[in-house]
């Protein structure tokens, strides 16, 4: 969902003279966003087809989804900082060549290793747009409400790219195939990297930190060693060789991050004392909660609706629709009701939505029509468009206003790492479609799993997030 502005606290170097109009500006960073989070969904549609395309499992399979979420997990935090230190200008304009380079090697890519590398260049220029386009959007708009407006026309076109990316890739899949999915992003990137060298004026702060290459690095580490610790465990069994190094680099990984941000204090990519304040601490615990159930079981419930179930890319998309939609229809008023109201309870009452939601495809069979999958879609999206603005809002109001630019990219980052570990997780328990009946018991397992793990997030958020106080939301 939609992040908030970084509050602008030091001085931006700018030049004097605007190239593009707000509008158009505000147009080309839109376009930007909604690609980024249209690959978000598109993908998950086409798995059965490039699973059966270039031979491969479930465990290619969460690779190919991984590497987008790991690259925009590792990345997310630096490139708000690269954009500030070297120019929004600069960033973005990188961010589209490298999303573009990413799209155009996807579609030709001539076997899965190909094909997760080139997810992963992908996941880098998403990370360079995802902030950046925020900024530029922010700078764009100098007074307040234009602002403001703006940004959340910003928001409402991300909504709209999840629900559209079930529907678009299963439109292309079924007509053009699987490669489609990738090359569609093509010309459309070409026209806005070309667009955006025209309009967009360079801007970046006078005092901005240098990168945390430690911190990037070091993170990177950690969230790639617990994703293959997981992927791999699915494969050979928890306790194989390779899966027992992967966790003890991963915990290797951790301890050292944890030391190398602590010595960095305030110029660290993830500072420390943010995460000692319980509400922030909870609001981004929620939001990777959250992405951890919901991407976990998307991914082995496209998989069920096209290989067990037998229905066509483009049918999958359209079940899928009433888990996306609400997103977008939320969106707009789900703002308004966490302001007057605190996060506390639009969280708590998220959460128990979509836990509902989720145990409800507990009934899900190999027959199982649309009518009986309908209730659980609905739940599961309903909560999840109400939980979404909630956790964003509370982990951006946690903190001081010079520092809401980092909370929400933390918060983004959160549910990047939440969905990761929540793809490989799923894989490895539900295992490969082929044995239909495993599989379903393993659907089962992963969305009972993932209401459990809602209904026992909603005591965490009851005991510390922000809720009402004389009629205003309490801090």
């Amino acid at each position: 969902m939609a992040d908030l502005p970084p509050a602008p606290v030091r001085r931006a170097v700018r030049p004097a003279r605007r190239t593009g109009s707000p509008r158009t500006v505000l147009l080309v960073m839109c376009t930007g966003y909604f690609l980024v989070l249209l690959d978000v969904t598109v993908v998950n549609v086409a798995l059965p087809r490039i699973g059966a395309a270039l031979g491969t499992g479930v465990a290619g399979l969460q690779w190919v989804v991984d590497g987008y979420a790991l690259a925009l997990a590792c990345l997310m935090l630096t490139s708000g900082t690269a954009g500030d230190r070297y120019g929004h200008r600069r960033v973005v304009l990188a961010g589209f060549a490298v999303f573009g380079a990413g799209s155009l090697a996807c579609g030709l890519a001539p076997g899965v290793p190909v094909l997760v590398v080139a997810r992963i260049v992908q996941g880098v220029g998403a990370a360079l747009l995802l902030p950046g386009t925020l900024a530029v959007v922010g700078r764009a708009f100098p007074e307040d409400a234009a602002r403001a407006r703006a940004i959340g026309l910003w928001a409402g076109v991300g909504s709209l790219a999840l629900p559209a990316g079930p529907l678009l890739g299963g439109v292309l899949v079924d007509g053009l195939g699987w490669r489609a999915v990738f090359l569609v992003n093509v010309p459309i990137v070409l026209v806005a990297l070309v667009r955006s060298a025209r309009v967009l004026d360079e801007s970046r702060e006078s005092a901005a930190p240098p990168l945390d290459l430690p911190g990037m690095l070091l993170g990177a580490l950690l969230l790639c060693a617990t994703t293959y610790a997981f992927i791999q465990g699915g494969r050979s069994g928890p306790g194989a060789p390779r899966v027992a190094a992967a966790a003890v680099i991963a915990l290797f990984a951790l301890a050292a991050l944890g030391i190398a941000e602590t010595r960095r204090g305030e110029s660290a990519m993830l500072p420390t004392a943010l995460l000692r304040r319980p509400a922030f601490a909870a609001a981004n615990t929620a939001a990777g909660i959250m992405n951890l159930g919901t991407l976990g079981t998307l991914f082995v419930l496209t998989l069920f609706l096209q290989t067990v179930q037998g229905r066509s890319a483009l049918q999958a998309g359209l079940v899928l629709l009433p888990l996306f939609a609400p997103l977008a229809v939320i969106a707009p008023f789900g703002g308004r009701i966490t302001s007057r109201t605190g996060a506390r309870l639009p969280a708590a009452a998220g959460l128990l939505c979509a836990a509902v939601g989720l145990a409800l495809l507990a009934r899900a069979a190999p027959h199982s029509s649309f009518p009986v999958l309908l209730p659980a879609l609905l739940l599961w999206g309903v909560g999840l468009g109400v939980l979404t603005l909630a956790v964003v809002a509370a982990a951006v109001a946690s903190v001081p206003g010079e520092r809401s630019g980092l909370a929400s990219a933390v918060n983004n980052t959160a549910r990047q790492t939440g969905g990761a570990i929540g793809i490989a997780v799923a894989g490895a328990v539900a295992g490969q479609p082929d044995d239909a009946d495993r599989f379903l018991s393993g659907l089962h397992a992963v969305a009972l799993g993932s209401a459990c793990l809602y209904a026992a997030s909603v005591v965490l958020v009851l005991a510390l997030l922000p809720g009402v106080a004389h009629g205003r939301a309490a801090p």
